[in-house]
């Protein structure tokens, strides 16, 4: 059962930091473990607020810290159904749903893709690609849908992984985005990188933005380093969805197909609102929710309704070929969107 701490703080400390503080009140937990901790709720006032790791003390304020059961040293098997396309003795495919963690990590440690994997596959997936992730090659956003192959033998893993970082991979994805991509089809070629205000988030750099860097060893030789990794994202537009306005009748949305050279983490929720039109319901770069649109009636009310309500990233992989790894088959796998999405899509058509 998870226990519960609390303390009260003394006047000489007011106005220090929480995770400071907390960290000089429990010897045995360091201050990184103590921030995840506030992070995930698990640090309230007395008040029953959540809290900020920066948050400043006051003096005479009780805080009750909860710590969770330990979780397991590696993944356990769960019974949840995968959907599975393809399976035999050195892989899956399958059709991840939105909503589901790929592999257990801090705040997700069950219900993920790998617990269901270990339940289906037993001690066949043990230790293939290491203990936490094993038989992950490539992974997909928890929100975002779509087709995925998990290794089921070492050899298959390893073909596979090096399939991806050569890039020979047909991966392509369906998204929905606020307004349309001008030019209409292109190609997006940049360096991303994690943003330095906000460690969850990712963010292009320009290929010139340069770090000063300790290793000498870098391959310029100058002791300098290129900020983030390329990332390329190939688009088409494939539909475009009512009218910005009655004078340009630019599409207020845009069904789009975005065809992956790399795998950048959130590399195509980056780059679509780098270019103007981010993904509709996508929380971390969004930044507002639903269209912009021209028009009246009851189409048009429920289309820009579904659009400012849809509560996750309209983002579904849709089409994954590739060569089998050991027996070299050439195999390929499309999936429709999910009911979500469809529907999100024909309530724009109708606008």
């Amino acid at each position: 059962m998870p226990t519960t701490h609390t303390y009260t703080v003394e006047e000489t400390a007011a106005g220090t930091r929480l995770d400071r503080w907390l960290s000089d009140q429990i010897s045995d937990l360091s201050r990184s473990r103590l921030k995840g901790l506030i992070e995930d709720g698990q640090v309230v006032a007395g008040s029953g607020a959540s809290l900020d790791p920066k948050f400043k003390i006051s003096a005479g304020e009780t805080y009750t810290l909860t710590l969770p059961d330990p979780e397991p040293a590696t993944p356990q098997g769960e019974d949840i159904p995968l959907d599975i396309l393809f399976e035999d003795q050195h892989l899956i495919v399958l059709v991840k749903p939105a909503g589901m963690v790929v592999h257990p990590a801090p705040g997700a440690w069950s219900g993920t893709l790998v617990n269901a994997l270990i339940h289906h596959c037993g001690d066949s997936l043990s230790g293939i690609g290491g203990v936490a992730r094993p038989g992950i090659v490539h992974r997909l956003d928890k929100d975002t849908s779509g087709v995925m192959v998990v290794a089921k033998s070492e050899v298959a893993h390893t073909g596979l992984v090096s399939r991806f970082q050569a890039h020979d991979m047909d991966r392509r994805y369906l998204t929905v985005t606020r307004g349309a991509p001008r030019p209409l089809f292109g190609r997006i070629e940049t360096r991303i990188d994690r943003s330095n205000s906000d460690r969850k988030k990712m963010e292009v750099v320009r290929e010139s933005r340069r770090t000063a860097s300790a290793d000498w060893h870098e391959p310029d030789g100058d002791g300098y380093v290129e900020k983030g990794k390329t990332a390329i994202t190939n688009y088409q537009t494939l539909e475009g969805f009512g009218a910005l306005d009655e004078k340009s009748g630019l599409p207020a949305a845009a069904l789009v197909e975005c065809r992956l050279e790399t795998g950048r983490t959130h590399q195509i929720r980056v780059h679509m609102a780098h270019i103007g039109v981010p993904v509709i319901g996508d929380p971390v770069y969004g930044k507002h929710r639903g269209i912009k649109a021209f028009g009246e009636g009851e189409a048009f009310i429920e289309a820009t309704t579904a659009a400012r309500k849809f509560p996750r990233q309209a983002l579904h992989a849709y089409i994954l070929g590739f060569d089998h790894p050991v027996t070299g088959e050439e195999l390929h796998f499309e999936q429709a969107p999910p009911p979500d999405m469809a529907e999100l899509i024909e309530k724009l058509r109708a606008m």
